[in-house]
């Protein structure tokens, strides 16, 4: 599913208009990637939660060349699913 359904989705279900619904669902990602970037977590209720992950410095190695290289730090964004959702994917 692409974002461009999801504004078609919610344009058609909540009796929007799509530039209302591309507002509205542009504003939501838009103050959840907010919210991440000063490093609180996102709870969504009945869906899961999004959180900063820290990751160590480590070695690698560049595929084209083969050289050993030291990737640096960096923060990365988990999604851990609601409980509703793993239930209702698994088989």
């Amino acid at each position: 599913m692409l974002k461009a359904d999801i504004i078609e989705k919610v344009a058609r279900e909540a009796h929007l208009t799509k530039k209302a619904a591309k507002e509205a669902v542009d504003s939501t990602f838009d103050n959840v990637i907010s919210s991440l970037k000063k490093g609180e977590k996102v709870v969504v209720s009945g869906f899961g939660t999004f959180i900063i992950r820290g990751r160590k410095a480590r070695p690698g190695r560049n595929p084209k060349t083969g050289q050993t290289i030291q990737l640096p730090s960096m923060n990365t964004v988990g999604f851990i699913a609601s409980k509703g959702i793993k239930k209702s994917v698994r088989k």
